[in-house]
């Protein structure tokens, strides 16, 4: 996987979400991990096709998942992780895989985005890559998201 494909997921992070309401994003730790991303509670899935072939996952702990959905809904308690909640963490997906695009696009790669695929639940695995991809570690006010991006250009 090529680093500089990284960049335009970390800052489309950077750049929407303190755009509806969060605080200002860090970075915080790096991995290199094999094929299979592990679900931490809740994860969206969105590929990419065209000159840029691949997956990024939004990972997160349901309790995170809550806090970004009470967040993008004017402060709203979410109690639970129900349909109104998932609703708002798959148009947060949306808006930053669209930045991401957006920015692909500004380096010159022609892309397509897929619908994204919402799931719940603990220690799963979704095979992302077939070799190895590299997962960003978001720090959200505390709330822990992971960038698992698995990305490369189409020969």
């Amino acid at each position: 996987m090529d680093a500089k494909l990284v960049n335009p997921f970390v800052d489309a992070f950077i750049t929407v979400m303190p755009q509806i309401g969060f605080p200002e994003p860090k970075r915080a730790k790096l991995y290199v991990r094999d094929q299979n991303a592990v679900g931490l509670g809740v994860s969206v899935v969105v590929g990419f096709t065209k000159q840029i072939r691949g997956n990024v996952v939004y990972n997160m702990e349901e309790e995170t998942a809550k806090y970004i959905a009470s967040t993008m809904m004017m402060g709203m308690p979410v109690a639970e992780f129900d349909a109104m909640a998932q609703s708002a963490i798959s148009e947060m997906s949306n808006m930053l895989t669209a930045n991401a695009a957006t920015n692909l696009t500004g380096m010159g790669f022609e892309v397509d985005i897929s619908t994204p695929s919402l799931s719940i639940g603990k220690n799963f695995q979704v095979k992302i890559s077939d070799s190895q991809y590299l997962t960003v570690e978001m720090d959200l006010g505390g709330h822990i998201v992971e960038l698992d991006i698995a990305v490369d250009q189409n020969n």
